[in-house]
């Protein structure tokens, strides 16, 4: 199973970016991640809070295994960028580009399968549960009429009789412009 995570407008070139992906290609997770913390480039901080992402979205989100997860792909890519002038002599302007980058990780299973948990369906089962218990929790907070006693407003009453609730209220604008 593919599981994918990106990073939108890195501040660094994608060239320089490149520089530390080319070397992760194929690794397992855990190796990647110590070549990330060991590296002395500056996109490989953001490279490794986004590789670790990675790594807790498959295990907290489909149930896989850390130790079976390598990168099948990393993909660097155009970002935002930012065009500034540079003041030149004689009046001149040249212009400066400062580049952003996105990035994809791509992690894949080295055995397809292997020490899985099915996270998935044990999720499905307590949301289900959970439903069962507050539709008849709010069965039993409705009146007479069907309407839940929690949303309907408060009606007050004043000399015994009783007044329409505030929400209901009509109000008088006072000031109008005049009809043409």
């Amino acid at each position: 199973m593919k599981v994918q995570a990106t990073l939108s407008n890195l501040r660094i070139s994608p060239r320089k970016v490149r520089l530390v992906t080319h070397a992760l290609i194929g690794v397992d997770t855990r190796e990647a991640l110590l070549q990330l913390l060991k590296m002395v480039k500056k996109s490989s901080d953001p490279l490794y809070t986004l590789l670790a992402s990675a790594v807790a979205n498959a295990s907290n989100n489909f149930g896989l295994d850390e130790d079976n997860l390598y990168v099948h792909a990393i993909s660097v890519g155009d970002g935002l960028r930012l065009e500034r002038w540079l003041p030149r002599a004689f009046g001149r302007a040249t212009p400066l580009i400062r580049r952003g980058s996105n990035v994809t990780i791509t992690l894949e299973e080295r055995i397809e399968g292997k020490n899985r948990t099915e996270k998935k369906k044990a999720i499905k089962e307590k949301t289900a549960v959970q439903e069962v218990a507050t539709s008849e929790t709010e069965a039993e907070k409705k009146d007479d009429r069907g309407v839940t006693k929690a949303l309907r407003p408060e009606i007050k009453q004043e000399s015994g009789r009783e007044m329409k609730p505030t929400a209901q209220r009509t109000v008088k604008k006072m000031f109008q412009r005049k009809s043409s």
